[in-house]
């Protein structure tokens, strides 16, 4: 097994090693935190939409990255499913914007709670000194995540 605290292990080995415990734990905590079994780009437009409230589907797929067709289709199933629904815009009325409804509010609302949970429980399981140690580096992994 490497040892990833040798200060001689290649910055390339180390990187390729966080990488993949990063995504093993995004996948562990995407896996635990979906009770109502939406897909990934469901569950992103729905987050982006309680961020960024009520949006044009253009707006919205700019946002994500994706093409508006996609984002139309994904919207559809938000709303054949009641999670989001259509309002008028309020300047142009050839659009129409997205918005959760409470159905949507409260599918966001299970999913945070029970990635919590399974967290909560995840690092209750580890030694005092290990979660010491873990949450000593979230400073680092911010700042990570915020780097140019």
């Amino acid at each position: 097994m490497t040892d990833l605290t040798d200060p001689a292990l290649p910055l390339d080995i180390a990187v390729t090693e966080l990488s993949l415990a990063i995504g093993q734990l995004l996948r562990r905590l995407r896996a635990e935190s979906n009770p109502d079994g939406l897909t990934w780009s469901q569950t992103s437009a729905l987050a982006r939409l309680q961020a960024a409230g009520p949006t044009t589907t253009a707006d919205l797929a700019r946002a994500e990255g994706v093409k508006p067709q996609s984002m139309g289709a994904t919207l559809a199933e938000l709303e054949r499913d009641g999670l989001v629904a259509r309002q008028p815009h309020p300047t142009d009325g050839r659009q129409v914007l997205f918005a959760l409804t409470a159905e949507g509010i409260e599918a966001r609302r299970k999913r945070s709670a029970a990635k919590q949970k399974w967290l909560v429980a995840a690092l209750e399981e580890l030694s005092p000194e290990d979660r010491a140690l873990l949450f000593s580096s979230i400073g680092l992994i911010r700042r990570l995540g915020e780097a140019g």
